[in-house]
């Protein structure tokens, strides 16, 4: 990944930006806190998800599962100012970057008119050892490939960031957004409070860099 020692502020010259991702609570983590900052700030920030994530509740079907998730990231993303959310049915765990999927980005960046895109982390691990799932690096390639073609400016989440948005004083709404998805959490954990688990979940996105208390990271994407 290589790193610097000195990341750079965010891009501020841009209204719209679209965040695109493989599965409901995907904007969650990582990047709710800056979400909150831009729309407090009069940005529009619409959302794009590949799949319903309805594999992602152990001891519920996926036919129920999808609902109950569409429905629990609507909440969340309208925690951090988000209206727009729209869901494009590709199977949750088997996405591929597709000529399929990459003209589905690219139709949804034509919808939207972004100034920038932003998605997941790409890489194989999310620099602690932890492997990355397919659907995210299979996802976030297809972002690439489409978005550079489309010709807009592309970024993603990051473990080691070259770019920081300083979100400090909007951690409490990411913590409310991703406590949004309760169910999920619920079943993800049931011995941690959903509180508890969000809020320790945005306390590790969310760390001191430079001058700022909270910060979010990003890199451009190649």
């Amino acid at each position: 990944m290589g790193s610097v020692s000195e990341p750079q502020i965010f891009p501020e010259d841009w209204t719209t930006a679209l965040v695109l991702v493989a599965h409901p609570d995907d904007p969650e983590y990582g990047m709710a806190a800056a979400v909150a900052r831009w729309t407090s700030e009069g940005r529009t920030v619409a959302y794009g998800l590949a799949t319903s994530g309805e594999e992602g509740i152990e001891g519920m079907s996926p036919g129920t599962a999808g609902p109950v998730r569409e429905e629990e990231q609507r909440r969340s993303a309208a925690v951090v100012g988000v209206d727009e959310v729209r869901f494009w049915g590709y199977p949750d765990s088997q996405l591929r970057n597709t000529p399929e999927l990459r003209e589905s980005i690219r139709k949804s960046i034509a919808r939207y008119a972004p100034d920038i895109v932003i998605t997941l982390w790409g890489g194989p691990d999310w620099g602690n050892g932890i492997a990355n799932q397919s659907d995210h690096m299979e996802f976030t390639r297809a972002v690439a490939e489409a978005g550079a073609e489309a010709g807009v400016r592309l970024f993603q989440t990051c473990p080691d960031p070259t770019l920081i948005v300083d979100v400090t004083g909007f951690t409490e709404r990411a913590v409310e957004s991703l406590a949004e998805h309760r169910q999920y959490l619920s079943v993800l954990d049931p011995q941690t409070p959903v509180i508890e688990q969000a809020r320790a979940q945005v306390a590790s996105a969310c760390l001191p860099r430079g001058e700022y208390r909270h910060t979010v990271g990003f890199r451009d994407l190649a």
